[in-house]
């Protein structure tokens, strides 16, 4: 990984799954991951209508259909996204040689930045990034802080990053990363502590229910795992979409709520940037 590495579209990641019998292509990568948005934006076109005519539609960019060129399909713009630095001779945290899973980037940039137009969240810019436990036990409900708190603490929490931001159409968005000792460990507390069966272990933004959902293919990057929820109807006056995600020794909250309905583009869109930044 060179100092600082633009990452992959997730179009480019698709073009070297060949199929059998097929020569493999060289890829140059692009700086830009707007083609990985215009590809999940094109899986829910594909998915709605499942023709081969709409199959036609989604290898075309916007512009290129009569009628979409200027609509909104939903997807934020989101700055160019580039890894920070790694120190001299580390490696990342899905390499083979990183027996522990370390993320020896600085974890405050590893957080996805805002989107453009959006109002950063002031209760969440923290001591020079890093933000306290009582910030990061905002999100759950007052009957759930104190066991979410204890998990942490006795899983050996060491930092805590976070952003937030509210964009136009009011989605509220809070990312925090949490960082263990190991990768071990980050692995037990996303797959036996944060999550259930159906729905997440602590109780978050009051909601009661929650409905699955198919996730969009594109936004499963290779070495991150991740558990999705979304509130299911009747919600109350907002309705919760959230996430964790996990690579190496970083843990990864998403939640968006939003008055009548948290839209998916955004929120499938979040998580795929933000997985693309952990690998």
């Amino acid at each position: 990984m060179t100092d600082q590495q633009t990452l992959p579209t997730t179009d480019e990641r698709a073009e070297r799954q060949q199929a059998p019998g097929r020569p493999a292509r060289t890829v140059t990568p692009r700086p830009r991951l707007r083609a990985a948005l215009r590809w999940v934006a094109a899986v829910v076109v594909f998915a709605a209508v499942g023709t081969g005519t709409a199959y036609g539609i989604t290898l075309m960019d916007r512009t290129d259909v009569p009628g979409l060129a200027t609509r909104s399909d939903g997807r934020w713009d989101y700055p160019e996204l580039v890894r920070p630095p790694l120190p001299s001779g580390s490696p990342g945290p899905l390499a083979a040689s990183n027996k522990a899973g370390a993320h020896y980037a600085d974890l405050r940039a590893l957080v996805l930045p805002a989107p453009r137009g959006a109002t950063s969240d002031p209760a969440l810019k923290g001591d020079d990034g890093w933000v306290t436990m009582k910030d990061l036990l905002a999100p759950y409900t007052e009957e759930s802080r104190p066991d979410v708190r204890q998990m942490l603490v006795d899983n050996g929490l060491r930092h805590i990053a976070a952003r937030g931001w509210t964009t136009p159409d009011g989605t509220h968005t809070r990312i925090y990363l949490f960082q263990f000792g190991t990768a071990a460990v980050a692995e037990d507390v996303l797959g036996r502590q944060f999550t259930g069966y159906a729905e997440p272990r602590y109780q978050v933004a009051d909601a009661d229910a929650y409905a699955l959902e198919e996730p969009f293919p594109a936004a499963r990057v290779k070495g991150v795992s991740r558990v999705d929820f979304t509130e299911a109807k009747p919600y109350g006056k907002e309705q919760l979409r959230m996430a964790y995600l996990g690579a190496g020794d970083t843990v990864a909250m998403i939640t968006q709520t939003r008055r009548g309905g948290a839209a998916a583009i955004p929120f499938w869109q979040t998580l795929t940037l933000q997985s693309e930044l952990l690998a």
